[in-house]
């Protein structure tokens, strides 16, 4: 898959599984199909499952948005 996300890219993510909202995050690395970001800036409903995912969490490059 073509993709034009760089490494410390700042992006938006669609919630999944334990999320019930979505975040902000920065790219750290990606895969073929995913990326693994760095959670910054999420909902305080979501912090139990934030701090259990270590703030990160890996996201398939169709749920994340740049933020420019």
């Amino acid at each position: 898959m073509d993709n034009d996300f760089k490494i410390g890219q700042k992006v938006k993510c669609k919630k999944f599984g334990s999320l019930n909202h979505d975040f902000v995050g920065s790219i750290e690395k990606i895969y073929e199909n995913s990326a693994l970001v760095k959670i910054l800036e999420y909902d305080q409903e979501d912090e139990v499952a934030v701090n259990d995912f270590h703030k990160r969490a890996i996201v398939r490059l169709k749920s994340i948005k740049r933020i420019k």
